[in-house]
């Protein structure tokens, strides 16, 4: 509170400082009420708040981190593939994202988590969000095929976990794809 010296009578108040610290006094309150809420913060890419991932898909990145290899096909579901620049479902993989959804729908109790990579042209951000739209989109095709939501989540890599290495077209369509990781009961 700023005490000002008015005439003879001694000191008063201003509302107009009064009126600035109660303000401040307010946003210093919120802020702190919102620094100690209780919601978890999601994990990129899962939409699972950090902690509650005990049942989590064992992901491409976590073999990566162990082997320095990405393992890229093979397991019980197929991968697809993407023209350059695009992230629409061709009519050659949809027989495999049947294919997968059957296994999936055989399999009640495993999950799938679909990993979007794309190949090493493009800036890391374009290709985290082109992705993205890919492992979304097949996720969107086996949910068209019966497969809940909720067995389904998606992850983008990028360019950063490439099957080839190579610096010619063959090898880039190969790591334009979707790689499906299952976790939980059944057939690994």
């Amino acid at each position: 509170m700023i005490l000002i010296q008015r005439g003879r009578g001694g000191w008063v108040t201003s509302a107009a400082s009064v009126a600035r610290i109660a303000a401040l006094a307010m946003i210093y309150i919120a802020l702190g009420v919102a620094g100690c809420s209780s919601k978890k913060p999601e994990a990129i890419g899962t939409g699972i708040p950090l902690g509650d991932q005990g049942n989590q898909t064992k992901s491409t990145i976590e073999d990566y981190s162990k082997t320095g290899l990405v393992g890229g096909e093979g397991g019980p579901l197929s991968d697809i593939h993407f023209g350059y620049n695009d992230y629409t479902v061709q009519p050659q993989d949809s027989s495999i994202l049947r294919s997968n959804a059957s296994w999936l729908q055989a399999h009640p109790g495993t999950n799938a988590q679909v990993e979007g990579n794309c190949d090493e042209r493009g800036s890391e951000e374009y290709n985290i969000a082109l992705g993205a739209k890919r492992a979304q989109s097949a996720k969107d095709y086996l949910v068209t095929l019966g497969i809940s939501p909720g067995r389904l989540s998606t992850i983008s890599y990028g360019k950063e976990l490439p099957l080839c290495q190579e610096h010619d077209e063959s090898c880039w369509q190969r790591n334009r794809r979707d790689h499906f990781v299952v976790s939980g009961g059944g057939n690994r």
